[in-house]
């Protein structure tokens, strides 16, 4: 039988045991318009990352803990590069930390502090490392339920490579018209 539940957690309510449901209506109540805005952003984000998780049906440990991982790989990889590349692979391995960094800003933590435990937790570990916001500290983020989409890094990944190719092209061609001035 169905059955209509209301529950005071955030205002929510529905009918429970449909045989074949095919929608979700969430009604959003807040004392503003900027707050109704702001958990419309929180539901839309939160439904994309569980939709996300679905279609990859993959999801990589989170709180900074895959950029840690490839800052680590790109450290070993750097060892085997020879030449001005070398500084390349360095400067995308400097790059990945830039997501650690933030989360343990915005925690109110130090940063530097922050990655240097990360970085010290994960040395010969097989485990990812991440940051626990609450105490600054390493933990491990798949024992806690802290993931991330896998897309989400893709895109990450794919996207830092084609900026700084073109920010490289750019820096060429501004170089090659004040040669030509100068000459």
């Amino acid at each position: 039988p169905k059955q209509w539940y209301q529950r005071r957690v955030a205002i929510t309510a529905g009918i429970e045991e449909c045989d074949n449901p095919q929608s979700v209506t969430i009604l959003i109540k807040g004392p503003n318009k900027h707050t109704i805005t702001q958990i419309k952003d929180a539901v839309r984000d939160g439904l994309r990352a569980v939709k996300n998780a679905v279609e990859d049906q993959m999801v990589v440990p989170g709180a900074g803990a895959f950029e840690i991982a490839v800052y680590q790989a790109l450290q070993e990889y750097k060892n085997e590069v020879r030449g001005k590349q070398r500084l390349g692979v360095q400067a995308f391995a400097d790059a990945m930390l830039i997501i650690p960094k933030c989360l343990a800003q915005n925690s109110g933590h130090d940063a530097q502090e922050c990655l240097v435990k990360m970085l010290q937790e994960h040395t010969g570990l097989d485990k990812c490392v991440g940051l626990d916001l609450v105490t600054g500290e390493a933990m491990y983020p798949a024992e806690a339920g802290i993931w991330d989409n896998y897309c989400v890094k893709k895109q990450l990944i794919n996207s830092c490579t084609v900026i700084s190719s073109n920010l490289l092209i750019v820096d060429e061609v501004m170089r090659a018209g004040m040669s030509s001035l100068k000459g």
